[in-house]
Order: structure tokens, then C-alpha cells, then sequence
């Protein structure tokens, strides 16, 4: 083994053992969401008929085109059923391998457990070579174990092969971008900015090239996600397209490796600039708030784009969903009424979980700062352990209820707009902010997981996608009601709104307060943690 990537091995084992409860979880969450979709499929769309009349409304609605892609095949069930996982899906999938390679490089170089480790016989290169080794790996078991839940759920083996490897391709693709964006920036914030950003503008990229007649346009080959849409899983196999994100690997891999060869460890190709001479901030608040505003607007821009795009389809929501199971499953999962409330409900509902997204990520702010040492140095200052801890949390509650206001009103428009009827706007809203208490539940299960145990933050992640995985197909699986009582999104009121809900909705901000309060208590016991 060359000098420069001694240590690689061991380096592997750390990454792998730090990540042992993170990649199972995540490995294992697409492979059973993989396998559910493939039994709905079957059951929402029984016949011929009802797929190919789903598949060209699908294909003949501008906004489910951008969002989602087009359907190459309007017999396929395969297509049709996993039409929102070859982008929407896959770019989630990219965001997690993002953070996960920037983890195992420019994080643990901005820690300075690198420094640490290197005072061992450790290589230049063997930090880079091991995150992408480790990377690699989860993304081909990823693809193999969601590829044998399809062939499971029953749909066409081949196919079922290609969709797999193309999520394991485009994961690689994306590694190996977060690999590059980890050498080019001196910060892991930085890096991982610069990844998502990556993600977005080749998601947009997709978009635009799908929105071409009869598409794809050029647009759509100048991204990774479309090359996975490309693929064209259930829908003729084209194997040769995942030459493209294993031809993008080979070019932006030893890129990363040479650029790790030009740089110091702790420094990056392009500098960061300095700060003001004289500071502005005024305390904890205010630094709570410089530190996450920017991935709150971020957020924001999404969940108004997003609820908009959702709110429009209401009008096309009886084409989409022609079958009678599809429609008494619609119902099942979101409403009462008419189908058209129980669509806003069901999207209202998605929305809320992915709120709560937001409000663990800023929760989890807590344990970061802790980590990085930056805790301690501003409790040495006249500031308490309560009032910085309530910084951040106040952040992602506030945070939480902003963008499900932003996601309701967004929604609402939208609707009203496609269907001509204003008061979507006020009921859509209602149900949105009918969430907040919910949402804001999970959040204090984070506050409450960093104040007792902050080494396991991380398994917060995997309490909020266990608990929307029984939200979205708890009914499908057929899983018993005490389990599905367990999910406080079950419980949130669902479109229409009335007084009714106030006594639940009361009932869940007092969830949320013992939570917080008990994640408070542990918080002024224990002592600080590396």
C-alpha cells in the first residue's frame, strides 16, 4: 500500500463502528420503503387500465413532471409505483451520502480528530480513501438490499436490479462530490453547503430537462438524477446509463485526491474570509439565530416551492387516483370527507413530518457545538446552561412553526388557484398550523435525548423516520393501533379543523413541555461531552 493511504484499514473500522447504528438505520429504512411502495402499487392500481390512464395523467401535469419525473412506460407497474423514488427519493439519497462523506473527511479534519489520529501512522490520503470506502459500501448494499424488496414486493426482478443500481450509482456520484467539495472549503458547514447545493441545482437541472416535449431535453443528461431516471427502471432497462455516474466517479475522485495532495490538514483550496474587526452579537440569542437562519431560509424556499407545486395538483387529484382502492386509501390516510380534503390532509401530514425534520436538525445544533468545544467556551461567560439550551431550542420550535405556517398558506394558494376557491387558503393553513404541536413533540424527544444521553443525538433521526414510516404505511402494513398511537402525527387533526382537535392538540404541546422539561434536567446534571 502506498505511504500516502496508510492507515486506510483502520480508519475504515473507526468509520465503520461509528456508523453502525446510522447506516443500518438508513439502509434499512429505503429497502422497507422500497418494499411497501412495491405491495401498494399492486393494490392501488389492480389493471391495465387504471395504470395507464394514473400514468398519462401523471405525465400530462406539468408540476408532477418537475417534481417527479416522467413515467416511459404508462403499463408499467413498476414504473408508476416508484415514480417518485428515481428523483424525489434519489435526491434525499444523495443529501444523506453528502453528509456522510463529509463526516468522515472535512468534519473529523475540523474537529481535529484527524490532527489526533495522525500523531499514528496515518496517510495523507487515507482519511478521503476510507470515507469514500465506507460511502461506496453502504451505497451497494443500499441498491442490493432495496433491489431484492422490489423482486419481494413483486415486481420484475431485472427492473428491480436496475432501480437498485441506480440508487447505489448516483449515491457513489454524489460521494464522490462531497469527497471534491471536502478538499475545495476549510469548513465541514461549508462543504456540505456546497454538496446540497450541488444536489438542488442538478435536481432543477431534471426538472427543466423533463419538462421538455416529448423531453428528456439536454437538461436532464447534465444531471446525476436524471441519469438515474434515465435508467428507465421497469421501463425498458437501460443498463448502459449507469456507465454515467461511474464515469463521473472516475473523473471527480482523483480530482479530490489530487487537491488533497495541493492543501495543509484544517485548510481549503478557497479561503474563508475574515470576519468583521468589531462583533455584533448581543448574546446566546443572537448567535443561535447568525448560526441557523441561513438553513432555515433555505428550508423555507423549499416548503413554499413544494406547497405549491402540491397545492396545485388538487385539480387533478380524481385523474391521478382513478381506482376505488386508491381512493379509499386516500381517504384512510388523510381525511374524512371529500378526496380532496384528504389529499390536502395526507400532503398537510408530509409536510408536518418534514417540519419536524427541520426542528431535529436545529435541535441537534445542541450536540454539535458541544462537541466542537464551542459550548464550553461560552459557558466559561456569564451565560447559564438553561439560557444557551433554550437558544437553540427556541430556534427549532420557532422554526417548526414557521414553515408549516409558510407550508399551509403555500398549499392553500396553490389549491386555490387550480381549483377557484379562496377558502383553501384559510382551511389549508388551519390544517398546517394544526401540526405544529406534533412536530414540535419529536423536537423535545431531541432535547431530551441530548440532555441524558448526547452520544445517541443521532438516534433521534431514527425515531422520526420509524415514526413516519408508521404515519405513511402503517395502514398498508396492517400494523395494530397501540403501535400507530405511538406516532404523535396520528394524533394532529387532519383537514377540516374544528374545536374538536383543541383538546389533542392541547394534549400534544403538553407532551412537548415534558419532554423539554425532562431534556432540561438532564442537561444541568451532566457534565459536558466530547
Amino acid at each position: 500500500m502506498s505511504e500516502t493511504l496508510a492507515g486506510t484499514g483502520v480508519l475504515i473500522r473507526l468509520g465503520l463502528r461509528r456508523d453502525r447504528w446510522l447506516l443500518p438505520i438508513w439502509i434499512i429504512g429505503f429497502a422497507l420503503i422500497a418494499y411497501s411502495t412495491a405491495l401498494a402499487g399492486a393494490e392501488l392500481y389492480p389493471d391495465m387500465a387504471s395504470r395507464v390512464e394514473a400514468s398519462t395523467a401523471l405525465n400530462a401535469t406539468a408540476s408532477m413532471v418537475a417534481l417527479f419525473g416522467r413515467i416511459y412506460d404508462p403499463t408499467s407497474i413498476g414504473a408508476l409505483s416508484l415514480i417518485k423514488y428515481t428523483a424525489f427519493m434519489t435526491a434525499i439519497l444523495a443529501v444523506l451520502m453528502v453528509i456522510l462523506a463529509i463526516r468522515h473527511t472535512r468534519g473529523d479534519e475540523e474537529s481535529g480528530r484527524l490532527e489526533l489520529l495522525g500523531g499514528g501512522r496515518l496517510g495523507r490520503d487515507a482519511p478521503l480513501a476510507s470515507a469514500l470506502t465506507i460511502s461506496f459500501g453502504a451505497n451497494v448494499v443500499l441498491g442490493l438490499l432495496s433491489a431484492a424488496a422490489l423482486a419481494a414486493g413483486g415486481l420484475p426482478a431485472a427492473g428491480s436490479l436496475a432501480f437498485g443500481l441506480g440508487w447505489t450509482a448516483t449515491g457513489m456520484a454524489f460521494s464522490a462530490v462531497a469527497g471534491l467539495a471536502a478538499q475545495l472549503t476549510a469548513s465541514a458547514r461549508a462543504a456540505t453547503g456546497l454538496s446540497i447545493g450541488f444536489v438542488a441545482v442538478t435536481y432543477a437541472l431534471r426538472a427543466v430537462g423533463d419538462l421538455a416535449e416529448p423531453g428528456p431535453s439536454v437538461f436532464s443528461w447534465l444531471s446525476p438524477i436524471g441519469w438515474n431516471q434515465q435508467i428507465r427502471a421497469f421501463a425498458g432497462d437501460r443498463w448502459w446509463v449507469l456507465a454515467l455516474p461511474v464515469a463521473l466517479c472516475l473523473v471527480l475522485i482523483p480530482a479530490a485526491f489530487a487537491l488533497r495532495a495541493r492543501r495543509d490538514l484544517g485548510a481549503g483550496l478557497r479561503a474563508e474570509r475574515p470576519g468583521p474587526s468589531a462583533g455584533s452579537l448581543s448574546g446566546v440569542w443572537d448567535l443561535a439565530v447568525r448560526l441557523q437562519y441561513r438553513v432555515l431560509l433555505a428550508w423555507a424556499v423549499a416548503f413554499l416551492l413544494f406547497g405549491v407545486v402540491i397545492g396545485s395538483l388538487v385539480s387533478n387529484v380524481g385523474e391521478l387516483l382513478n381506482s376505488p382502492n386508491a381512493q379509499d386509501l386516500i381517504r384512510l390516510l388523510g381525511g374524512r370527507e371529500a378526496l380532496t380534503d384528504a389529499f390536502l390532509a395526507a400532503e398537510i401530514s408530509i409536510m408536518g413530518a418534514l417540519a419536524a425534520a427541520f426542528g431535529v436538525s436545529a435541535a441537534n445544533h445542541l450536540r454539535s457545538e458541544e462537541s466542537a468545544g464551542h459550548t464550553e467556551a461560552l459557558l466559561g461567560t456569564a451565560t447559564t446552561r438553561v439560557r444557551w439550551a433554550s437558544s437553540h431550542f427556541a430556534f427549532a420550535l420557532a422554526g417548526v412553526a414557521a414553515l408549516l405556517l409558510l407550508a399551509g398558506v403555500s398549499i392553500g394558494a396553490g389549491a386555490a388557484f387550480a381549483v377557484d376557491d379562496p377558502a383553501l387558503v384559510g382551511r389549508s393553513t388551519v390544517a398546517a398550523l394544526a401540526q405544529i404541536p406534533a412536530a414540535w413533540v419529536v423536537t423535545s424527544a431531541a432535547l431530551a435525548v441530548f440532555g441524558w444521553a448526547p452520544r445517541l443525538a443521532g438516534a433521534v433521526w431514527g425515531l422520526l423516520l420509524a415514526l413516519v414510516a408508521l404515519g405513511e404505511f402503517g395502514v398498508l402494513w396492517k400494523a395494530p393501533e397501540w403501535l400507530m398511537d405511538l406516532s404523535p402525527f396520528r394524533h394532529s387533526p387532519l383537514l377540516p379543523v374544528d374545536s374538536g382537535g383543541v383538546p389533542v392538540l392541547a394534549a400534544l404541546i403538553v407532551a412537548a413541555a415534558a419532554l423539554a422539561a425532562l431534556g432540561y434536567a438532564g442537561w444541568r446534571r451532566r457534565d459536558l461531552a466530547a
